[in-house]
């Protein structure tokens, strides 16, 4: 099993411009980005992510081998691993909403944002997953909620990260 190398963070900018730093200062093709919290996150369209302490910020990164697959696949796939790892700690029903939103009861709960990078001649993934785990924000015309209150009990975040961590990892051989 290839296992993803854990890189912590206390503040970054956003998990995936930091992946990405990663990748064209570094060996590694392949990582995890974790942070504490984000200035500048990132969401689908160059919306912003509102980051706030307590929630999960991960970015994975890999090199893309077959290059054959689509974003869209892709990005279906990415989010039926993340509705996995929420299913673990909830039972109600979790939907995704396209392209990259997983909610639960209509409220936001997790974002992920994918970036294909061409760097010293290679392919890499970037996926950014967002994940309310302790509290979420108060968007207007966009309700979000977070897994704590869906799953009415007291969640760690390290076990969050890394039931993500071990199911990303297992899925990678897919690509």
């Amino acid at each position: 099993l290839m296992k993803f190398k854990k890189f912590k963070f206390k503040k970054v900018k956003s998990t995936n411009s930091t992946a990405l730093r990663i990748i064209k200062e570094t060996n590694y093709t392949l990582g995890m980005v974790v942070a504490e919290t984000q200035t500048e996150g990132r969401g689908q369209y160059g919306r912003k992510w509102a980051s706030l302490k307590g929630n999960l910020f991960v970015s994975f990164f890999n090199e893309l081998k077959k290059t054959n697959l689509s974003i869209n696949v892709i990005t279906k796939s990415n989010c039926l691993l993340v509705k996995n790892l929420l299913s673990k700690f909830t039972n109600k029903r979790i939907t995704i909403k396209k392209p990259n939103d997983l909610l639960i009861d209509k409220k936001k709960i997790s974002g992920i944002l994918q970036e294909i990078i061409l760097t010293k001649g290679k392919k890499f993934l970037i996926t950014g997953i967002g994940i309310n785990i302790i509290k979420h924000p108060n968007i207007k015309n966009y309700p979000a909620t977070n897994l704590q209150d869906v799953a009415k009990k007291s969640i760690s975040k390290l076990k969050v990260e890394n039931k993500l961590k071990k199911i990303f990892e297992k899925n990678l051989l897919k690509l």
